[in-house]
């Protein structure tokens, strides 16, 4: 299989040597070609140049991008896309006045979604997740992570990894698999928490670790959920298993996780809508990339991370969905790349290097995706006609996407 786009009206996000992350300032600048071609063999981004210099090249399909841009797939390295039904009643909760916290108070939030996901079948719960999977690829995203989360046993937690792992192998999408067993509480350890994370140690990290699916260990270290202390326990015991963490910290209090993130060399740290100068400085300390999750600050009506503060201390930073039920159900990395600009103030270009490069740095893939480079993965979208780069999160809610190409495939 190959293909030629010819006539590009840009060419975005063209690294000619293979960067993995941008920081800081680097972040302000997208590189682009004008008027320029690509070409893809099998799987492989193989040749890019500008039209003025481009030979005639012998492909078997040829795409005329006259007007179009052509960019790297989204990589979103958040999500919590394998889950079984939904969460609507409590979204009219939240309406009508209810914190996310007195939701979950009440046995809402995670643990709903903990009990409906332990009665729905393994195949029913593939099916309803390949539905939401190809709908997030429609949408131009190529790479995500996907978490567990929604089992908090250990059969149910393994039957995510697998759900999860059978998407990986059936799906064009790159997928990156993320054992989060510390989500909440169960609601048999209300008020034997300390057995819980036993049970986590001891029980599920193990088992799951002989499925050898998952690659990164999550917990949501928070108040009402995991302390600092529960989650270096649970950093240690993933750690004998080979897994890397990967930390949800900083949504509504500040306990110290980004330091211990950091500590413990964890590939990223997400949410951060709290944020203070000693996160920043830890942050400076090491490679953990801090994410940003701006669909689920919207959703809850939360503050949002601020983007500007890490930007400017030299950080980089990556965007994603934070895809789930309750707190942001939807995998729209368009709307997410919009609300980068509108809530984070983030240019353009900032959002996108967020939502390619960094993203897949985010999910420890930006080796072979994130960038138009030689040699990396063709996953690809191409527009529709539109003045430029800026004009993607400025057209918040349009469908803009003409052609979405995964792995060199073009997708109907």
């Amino acid at each position: 299989m190959s293909i030629l786009i010819k006539n590009i009206k840009q060419l975005v996000q063209v690294h000619h040597n293979n960067v993995t992350i941008v920081k800081g300032d680097d972040m302000k600048t997208l590189p682009i070609l004008e008027d320029a071609y690509v070409y893809i063999e099998n799987d492989t981004i193989i040749e890019y140049g500008l039209m003025k210099d481009y030979a005639t090249i012998d492909a078997k399909t040829v795409i005329d991008a006259t007007g179009k841009l052509v960019l790297p797939s989204w990589c979103d390295s958040h999500t919590h896309l394998v889950y079984a039904g939904h969460r609507i009643n409590e979204f009219v909760d939240r309406i009508k006045g209810l914190s996310y916290n007195e939701i979950a108070k009440r046995g809402g939030g995670i643990l709903n979604s903990a009990k409906t996901l332990q009665a729905t079948s393994e195949d029913d719960l593939y099916q309803q997740s390949l539905e939401r999977l190809n709908h997030v690829i429609s949408m131009g995203t190529g790479a995500l992570e996907i978490k567990t989360g929604y089992g908090l046993t250990v059969d149910a937690e393994l039957k995510m990894l697998r759900v999860i792992d059978r998407l990986k192998q059936e799906s064009k999408a790159n997928i990156q698999i993320t054992l989060l067993a510390a989500h909440a509480v169960p609601e048999d350890y209300k008020n034997k928490h300390e057995e819980y994370v036993d049970y986590i140690v001891n029980n599920i990290i193990p088992k799951a670790a002989e499925l050898n699916i998952a690659r990164y260990i999550d917990v949501f270290c928070e108040e009402g959920y995991f302390s600092v202390k529960d989650t270096e326990r649970i950093l240690n015991a993933g750690a004998k298993f080979q897994l890397i963490p990967k930390l949800h910290v900083n949504q509504f209090n500040i306990l110290g996780g980004v330091a211990l993130g950091v500590a413990h060399n964890a590939l990223s740290v997400d949410h951060l809508e709290e944020l203070n100068n000693d996160d920043i400085e830890a942050l400076k300390c090491g490679n953990t990339i801090p994410v940003a999750l701006p669909n689920c600050s919207y959703f809850l009506n939360i503050p949002y991370t601020p983007a500007r503060q890490l930007i400017d201390a030299g950080l980089p930073l990556a965007i994603a969905t934070d895809y789930n039920p309750g707190s942001a159900p939807s995998g729209n990395m368009h709307l997410a790349l919009s609300a980068a600009c509108i809530k984070l103030n983030m240019t353009p270009a900032e959002a996108i290097n967020a939502a390619t490069i960094n993203g897949a740095y985010a999910m420890g893939v930006s080796n072979m995706y994130g960038s138009i480079t030689r040699g990396k993965k063709a996953n690809l979208i191409v527009t529709t006609p539109m003045p430029g780069y800026e004009a993607i999160p400025y057209h918040f809610g349009n469908n803009y996407i003409d052609e979405i190409i995964i792995n060199g495939d073009i997708l109907t």
